[in-house]
């Protein structure tokens, strides 16, 4: 499993490069990287889910939080367990100014 530098979310394969299905951002495969990843049976790809309408007080709960990109300090956030279940979640934010997406994970 690979995620997007720029926005945190999950990475598809495409060939030899891995590119994010939300920003469209790419990367090159590594394929020592990729030999102690596991892979699991195939699932079809999701619908995207039209958002365009929905009031942004809806979407999630807000944090003060500095965006990395435009410096506004407010992100809506959610939170999701990615990774084996003794380790913490992954927090995901959306600046509430800018939209810019990125994730925090404790180390």
């Amino acid at each position: 499993m690979e995620f997007c530098d720029e926005c945190g979310s999950m990475m598809k394969t495409d060939g030899d490069v891995w590119v994010c299905g939300n920003c469209g951002h790419e990367k090159l495969r590594d394929s020592a990287n990729e030999s102690h990843m596991t892979s699991t049976a195939a699932r079809e790809d999701s619908e995207v889910v039209d958002m365009s309408e929905v009031d942004a007080g809806e979407i999630g709960p807000t944090t003060t939080v500095k965006c990395p990109n435009c410096g506004h300090d407010k992100a809506r956030y959610e939170m999701k367990q990615i990774r084996s279940a003794d380790e913490s979640e992954t927090r995901f934010f959306t600046c509430v100014e800018c939209d810019h997406k990125w994730r925090e994970d404790d180390h």
